[in-house]
């Protein structure tokens, strides 16, 4: 845990009281920070002063008395109106903010030189975090992974020398840390999500913009221009006399690091050198990943890994669970798991990335169905489909691919294994990327993924991939 020593002696509130909330108010306690904590749900407020946090209603407190309100991320901020403990912060002039800027003004206080990467972006956040902490353990570094990727960042060791925080940083989050100032700051994409907490796409992507503008004046920030939000921010960054490195994936790039012909190549002063190459690294196909797989890579250089470290360390990477998962081969059969694909738009990733697919999908159907992902209709050899989207997704694949309504999980890995393994095709995949929320027949995604791969290991003669 780190303590969080710049509120000792002072009134604390914190309201929402889950994972993160009930981490930063152990923290501030630990930290000597007399702390008042509350939270909607009665429940969670008994459960947390059974384990020794102070609780009372905020809204009978003395708020002249406080100085800080710690508002858990999940907790509105400005949309669709801001929470009520808001409200009475602001009437009593007490600054609003979050653990990420808990752990920012810790890290300036004790060790302002221990270096800091935070990642945003609406898409490939986790992948990115997950792959730059991965690229800093191979070769010896204390990496500490948390933030919106799972860790509330206030449960991890402290900073120090040797230690490199790499944090995921949700908008929520970045909304709550005014003063958030990465050693290297990543703004992967922008793309309209979020909106019923931000209000336009404009306030968000501003937001997004936030942590790479707020990068140490020695550090480096590193901005995916594939989008027009993201291009005028590196633009912007760039005129207020931070070090900006621009990543694209669809263009080369006369100064930046971009992705052509499967490899990573980094442009500077009229020259060019390979990265890396990136074919043959399952857990980074398609082109999302090479995004991610640029913007890490233009981490590890700003952290002075070699060209030799990266190359190792990108091929090595597992992957993300539930992320385009190679879960394991039945002879030609690759098995992957991508449940973490609950609509169209992310199934669409992971569509483009084989050909010959035996393709598993369905669940709790979102707006839109599947007409997007018509491009993809020729790639697929038969679809299986399973949960309340079975029936309305086999109407709309009448006549445009071979399917069968499994209905559930279990079925339809039976199936499409016995299909694939009985196919012509030189390289089949059996894909579950259901483009639909799991929330029919599982709790989440994850268990959904779990189940599959659970499944797929059962099968006879099933080889695991190893990472």
């Amino acid at each position: 845990m780190i303590p969080v020593t710049g509120f000792a002696g002072k009134k604390v509130a914190v309201f929402g009281l889950g994972g993160s909330g009930l981490v930063s108010a152990s923290a501030l306690l630990a930290g000597g920070a007399d702390v008042i904590g509350w939270d909607d749900n009665a429940d969670t407020v008994a459960k947390v002063t059974a384990a020794g946090i102070p609780c009372a209603d905020l809204r009978h407190v003395d708020w002249s008395k406080i100085a800080a309100l710690v508002l858990a991320p999940g907790v509105p901020l400005t949309h669709p109106a801001p929470h009520w403990t808001v409200g009475l912060a602001r009437a009593a002039a007490v600054e609003v903010i979050g653990d990420i800027e808990l752990f920012c003004r810790e890290r300036r206080r004790h060790a302002p030189d221990a270096p800091f990467v935070a990642i945003t972006g609406t898409n490939g956040k986790s992948t990115t975090t997950a792959l730059i902490a991965h690229l800093l353990r191979s070769v010896g570094y204390d990496a500490q992974l948390g933030g919106n990727i799972g860790t509330a960042i206030l449960s991890l060791d402290p900073p120090g020398a040797g230690r490199v925080h790499v944090i995921e940083v949700s908008s929520y989050q970045v909304d709550l840390a005014p003063s958030l100032d990465p050693s290297v700051g990543i703004l992967i994409n922008v793309s309209e999500d979020h909106l019923d907490r931000h209000g336009t796409l404009a306030n968000y992507a501003a937001v997004k913009e936030r942590l790479v503008a707020g990068v140490q004046n020695d550090g480096t920030a590193i901005v995916g221009v594939d989008d027009n939000w993201c291009q005028a921010t590196a633009d912007r960054i760039e005129r207020a006399g931070k070090r900006v490195v621009r990543v694209s994936v669809r263009r080369p790039l006369a100064d930046g690091i971009y992705f052509e012909a499967g490899r990573l190549i980094q442009a500077a002063g009229g020259s060019a050198i390979e990265i890396a190459p990136l074919g043959g690294v399952g857990s980074l196909r398609g082109v999302h990943n090479a995004q991610n797989a640029a913007c890490a890579a233009g981490a590890a250089l700003a952290l002075d890994l070699s060209l030799t470290q990266i190359q190792n360390g990108l091929r090595s990477f597992p992957g993300l669970a539930h992320r385009m998962e190679e879960v394991g081969r039945k002879g030609r059969v690759l098995f992957v798991n991508d449940s973490k694909a609950t609509n169209a738009d992310s199934a669409a990733q992971a569509l483009a990335c084989f050909s010959d697919i035996f393709w598993i999908l369905g669940g709790k159907p979102k707006t839109g169905g599947l007409s997007t992902l018509a491009g993809f209709f020729p790639r697929i050899r038969k679809a299986y489909l399973i949960g309340e989207a079975a029936a309305p997704f086999a109407a709309e694949l009448d006549g445009k691919v071979p399917h069968v309504e499994a209905g559930t999980l279990d079925r339809a890995v039976a199936l499409a294994a016995g299909d694939a393994e009985a196919s012509d095709a030189a390289e089949p995949v059996v894909l579950l990327s259901p483009a639909c929320a799991s929330f029919d027949q599982y709790r989440n995604f994850e268990i959904r993924g779990d189940a599959y791969r659970q499944l797929v290991l059962a099968l006879p003669g099933l080889v695991p991939v190893k990472p």
